[in-house]
């Protein structure tokens, strides 16, 4: 049984939308592409080295496909991760009937939750998606993600494509690993840890004043 590991840039309001520059993905009228790129540095190039040395092939959505599709065959000078992403499986949830251009590229139609549980089963390589926050959505709504590695950015972003969007159901997860580079980012990997604990810190018996507010709180809906 294969993994599927959901992998992304965030800021810390959760947006994921255009990290590597400007022109990547503006609409909505995002206007803050490439917002990743003043904070690189070898720390996060190691925790990304890392992750793309086990096996795996890449689960994208239509849009982060055809990013790649337009930069990664065309990267020169022996780049490590463009050779991998050109050699590995790329299995793409699209519903155009455009030809994938890419070698190596696997189209899922029709029932993509129901494609990737399929992939899920088979023996293989893990499952490993970039960017692809509407693919991720539907990942996130049929408990499909077995790991998150998240490389958190110091900064706020306001508007744009987030990786838990609304509809997200609610999950407690485990901090598995964590370091924080030179500038401040910080990456971690977690995985799903089942549903959230809850208590109480509020006095066993509550005051008048309480008990007032929480009758004020009910009306106001």
């Amino acid at each position: 049984m294969r993994k599927i590991v959901a992998a992304a840039f965030v800021s810390l309001d959760g947006v994921m939308q255009a990290p590597g520059g400007p022109a990547e993905d503006p609409t909505g009228g995002f206007s803050c592409g490439g917002w990743t790129v003043p904070y690189w540095d070898e720390a996060m190039g190691q925790f990304m080295t890392g992750m793309f040395s086990a096996p795996f092939d890449l689960l994208l959505g239509r849009k982060t496909y055809e990013i790649f599709a337009a930069h990664w065959p065309f990267v020169e000078n022996g780049d490590p991760i463009a050779e991998r992403f050109n050699a590995v499986t790329k299995y793409v949830a699209t519903s155009s009937a455009e030809p994938l251009i890419w070698k190596s590229s696997v189209a899922l139609r029709g029932d993509v939750a129901a494609e990737v549980a399929r992939l899920k089963q088979e023996d293989g390589p893990d499952l490993l998606t970039q960017g692809s926050s509407l693919l991720l959505q539907t990942l996130l709504a049929q408990d499909l993600i077995d790991e998150f590695r998240l490389l958190t950015f110091p900064l706020v972003l306001g508007q744009g494509k987030r990786l838990f969007g609304p509809e997200t159901k609610p999950g407690a997860l485990r901090l598995v690993e964590t370091n924080v580079s030179t500038t401040g980012v910080t990456m971690s990997v977690y995985e799903p840890a089942g549903a959230i604990g809850t208590g109480s810190f509020q006095l066993e018996h509550p005051s008048e004043a309480e008990i007032a507010r929480r009758a004020r709180m009910e009306r106001e809906g």
